[in-house]
């Protein structure tokens, strides 16, 4: 892959991936609410469930997706309500022992099947293979260059989303702290799932 192709392509995954979304709230809240340690599982997750989701429209699931829009529709859907759901669940923690006793908790799976209903991630998917992958005689070598450089920033960027909500976490701890925190990771969510709707 050429130089300025391989520039071009860690400038939109740091864009992507350091940027708010799904995956990024989730990290945050998730460490604020339960710690570091537990946040992990999701924090792992999504390059696993992004990296199934990137070979996936390599292999042409993609091109599929954004030829049915009933199977667009269907998985935008399904995105904004799980979104949601997560937002309502986040809007009620107040103090980190309801966070503790599991009020919020995204799993391994839950985190990496979430990628699959994340409409930024499915954009960042189709949009490098297409950018990238897709149509080039040396496409697999390409792919093997791509993958690890997304999962290197689709882990970094969760890391350090949760990071800092674990550096949050005893701070909030303090008085209506957490609840207002928790409100606000919330709207991020609920304006996520405005977005995805509107997209």
């Amino acid at each position: 892959m050429p130089f300025v192709e391989f520039t071009a392509l860690l400038a939109l995954a740091t864009a992507m991936s350091f940027t708010p979304g799904p995956n990024t709230t989730l990290s945050t809240a998730l460490a604020a609410n339960r710690g570091l340690r537990p946040a992990m599982r999701f924090v792992c997750a999504v390059p696993v469930g992004w990296t199934a989701l990137l070979l996936l429209c390599a292999g042409g699931v993609g091109a599929v997706v954004v030829a049915v829009p009933a199977l667009r529709w269907g998985i935008k859907a399904v995105g904004i309500a799980y979104l949601l759901w997560l937002a309502f669940k986040l809007s009620g923690s107040s103090r980190l022992s309801e966070a503790d006793a599991a009020r919020l908790n995204v799993g391994f799976w839950q985190g990496a099947a979430l990628q699959f209903v994340n409409i930024k991630a499915w954009l960042l998917a189709l949009t490098i293979v297409a950018g990238w992958v897709a149509g080039r005689e040396d496409s697999l070598q390409r792919l093997a260059v791509v993958l690890p450089v997304m999962v290197v920033f689709a882990f970094s960027s969760n890391l350090t989303y949760a990071a800092v909500g674990a550096l949050l976490r005893q701070w909030l701890a303090q008085g209506q702290r957490l609840l207002w925190f928790n409100r606000a990771m919330a709207l991020v969510l609920v304006a996520t799932a405005a977005w995805m709707a509107l997209a």
